[in-house]
């Protein structure tokens, strides 16, 4: 298992630092300022709120980062969802980066930090497993509900196109070869080691015969300092989400060569989890929680919504970029900046449902493809698989999921009936099955585990 170190963690944040954004990290762990706005167009509460159902508390403190996936989060704080369903005192938080958030959940809200909020996959169970915390601890967490699919996407710098570097890199050996053996490797970024951002661009180069730990430098970047570090050529493409990956072709400084959509169509991406002692303690509140993201999902999953959704992000309390950098790719346009144009909004990021059915929903079956990912590159140990249904049992919470669902009178065909999606298929004809994840690791030619 791979460990971080105390200096590296140091690093993670002292890097974050110098964020373009100029985000400034308060106090040793990086505690960020909460946002609390009110908007003058917040959905009514609820006059006769069941009192079977009333909340044991009205607050909670919600990280997110500014990435497309934090759209329904910031929606239920804008539209008053939260407090329709009697979470009239929650809080948002902007992190500055990944390591921030972690370490903000470490120490929880009553230390000045937070109870959970917006992550990529599989953090909940390096957290729960103590994995990436300090010391070691485990820090039981509960995954809620998939808050997005797609709206991610692999940026290139300039100076490469007309390389080759599309969706199918098979024919661009000799570039990543080239670089190696001037000693100045290709160098492709991410926003945090061993989560969804580094295994898309892993599996991008991996499927393309290019070897991602032998062949490329990687680097673990903040999503609000790619755009900089893009334009002083310190890094050759960059996994990331909207908008900062729309930004990097729309200030043409780079270009799309792949979005994740075309990666694996109707992919899981981001999480909303929570510790697990918050939602032991207090469980109607936890599902007040879940009702008020979910009605924002569906808020953000109407398109005549996208043009409103794209100027309450673009603010500066959260994104702090033009509305027209992310409005196009809400709809499912884009301009790759490679001569390469898309229009189809089965492609942009979903919230609520998608080709395969709800997106909301936390299948079972993409929590283990994540952990047969994190023994595919030697972040966890091959006996993962063995324990898998037991870690999954206890950190997703789907169960919670089906019952806020009821409770918010969800119709029973848009509640899902299996913990499993069935098998899933990329873009390279790999297919996934969960029943049998060690035939899934023993197709793939590139990886670390010896299976």
């Amino acid at each position: 298992m791979v460990k971080f170190s105390q200096s590296s963690r140091r690093q993670f944040l002292i890097t974050a630092g110098v964020s373009a954004l100029g985000v400034t990290l308060k106090g040793c762990l990086g505690n960020p300022p909460t946002r609390d706005t009110k908007s003058t167009n917040q959905a009514t509460p609820l006059a006769s709120l069941d009192p079977a159902q009333a909340p044991e508390t009205k607050t909670v403190q919600l990280g997110y980062l500014p990435i497309v996936e934090a759209a329904p989060l910031i929606v239920a704080q804008e539209k008053g969802f939260f407090a329709k369903y009697g979470m009239t005192e929650a809080k948002l938080a902007k992190q500055a980066n990944w390591g921030a958030a972690r370490d903000n959940l470490e120490i929880g809200s009553a230390g000045g930090g937070i109870d959970g909020g917006q992550w990529q996959m599989p953090m909940p169970y390096l957290i729960s497993e103590g994995k990436i915390t300090k010391g070691n601890v485990k820090i039981p967490m509960y995954i809620l509900c998939q808050l997005n699919t797609q709206g991610n996407g692999i940026a290139i710098a300039s100076k490469h196109a007309g390389k080759g570097l599309g969706l199918k890199v098979d024919s661009t050996k000799s570039l990543f070869a080239g670089l190696k053996s001037e000693g100045t490797k290709f160098k492709a970024a991410y926003t945090y080691p061993q989560v969804n951002q580094d295994f898309w661009i892993r599996y991008w180069l991996a499927a393309g015969g290019i070897d991602p730990d032998a062949d490329v430098e990687l680097l673990t970047v903040p999503a609000a300092q790619t755009v900089a570090n893009m334009k002083t050529g310190t890094m050759d493409a960059f996994s990331t989400g909207d908008p900062w990956s729309s930004r990097i072709v729309k200030d043409q400084i780079g270009f799309l060569s792949a979005l994740t959509a075309e990666i694996w169509k109707a992919h899981p991406e981001e999480y909303l989890a929570i510790r697990g002692d918050w939602v032991d303690k207090n469980p109607k509140a936890t599902k007040a929680l879940l009702k008020a993201v979910m009605e924002a999902q569906q808020w953000c999953d109407n398109f005549d919504n996208r043009p409103e959704l794209a100027k309450i992000l673009s603010g500066r309390g959260y994104f702090n970029v033009p509305a027209s950098v992310l409005i196009d790719p809400f709809m499912g346009k884009y301009d790759t900046g490679d001569g390469r144009t898309i229009d189809d909004k089965t492609m942009a990021a979903l919230y609520w449902k998608d080709s395969k059915g709800s997106v909301s929903y936390p299948y079972k079956s993409h929590d283990l493809w994540f952990l047969t990912e994190s023994v595919r590159w030697g972040f966890l140990p091959p006996d993962t698989l063995t324990n898998a249904k037991t870690m999954i049992d206890k950190v997703n919470r789907e169960d919670i999921w089906k019952e806020a669902a009821k409770e918010l009178g969800i119709p029973a065909a848009d509640i899902p009936t299996s913990t499993s999606r069935g098998v899933e298929e990329f873009f390279d004809g790999i297919k996934f099955d969960p029943e049998n994840p060690m035939a899934y690791l023993q197709s793939l030619k590139i990886k670390k585990a010896k299976v």
